[in-house]
């Protein structure tokens, strides 16, 4: 029996939802691993501004919370847009093929429909928009605030203030999906 007779369009969408579901599994892994390395840098980056006495040392928060908030977003994003092309795409062509009434791919559909997933869904928004954007905004505030505020590190936290903002405005863009 040839290799090519082994090969059918059923085994490929298969083999296609193993592979994405695994993408999947570690996209969620990295995102949520994400939210833990941010806290605990921007708890070391505070320590040594409070230790320091070193108000400047402050506008490394944003930085920090800028890149892993964007890459936090983007494996976010990557991650719900699995779970809508298996849903739209993926599933109803199997489907099709098999002939199976319904969605192939129940549990893509079934957990969408808890009753506390909205509830849930704005929580998570909540705690990432303090993470990523209200948290370094307070560190901005607090260098603002402070008594030797230098002109060009004034410059500097208003374009980080601007960035957060693209940054908050991206977040909730992406929740109301």
């Amino acid at each position: 029996m040839a290799a090519t007779e082994d090969v059918t369009e059923s085994r490929l969408l298969l083999a296609e939802y193993d592979r994405i579901k695994e993408e999947q599994k570690t996209r969620i892994g990295f995102r949520d691993n994400l939210l833990y390395f941010t806290l605990a840098a921007s708890t070391g980056a505070l320590a040594i501004a409070v230790q320091s006495g070193q108000a400047q040392l402050l506008l490394a928060v944003p930085v920090i919370c800028l890149v892993l908030g964007w890459t936090y977003l983007v494996n976010d994003e990557k991650i719900s847009a699995v779970g809508c092309y298996i849903r739209d795409r993926l599933g109803p062509r199997l489907a099709e093929l098999s002939g199976a009434p319904g969605a192939v791919f129940g549990w893509e559909v079934y957990h969408r429909d808890d009753a506390s997933r909205t509830m849930r869904k704005r929580l998570q928004s909540a705690v990432d928009l303090f993470t990523y954007v209200a948290l370094p905004m307070i560190c901005v505030a607090a260098f603002w605030c402070s008594p030797d505020v230098p002109p060009l590190l004034v410059v500097v936290s208003l374009a980080q203030t601007l960035a957060l903002a693209v940054l908050g405005w991206q977040f909730l863009r992406y929740s109301e999906r």
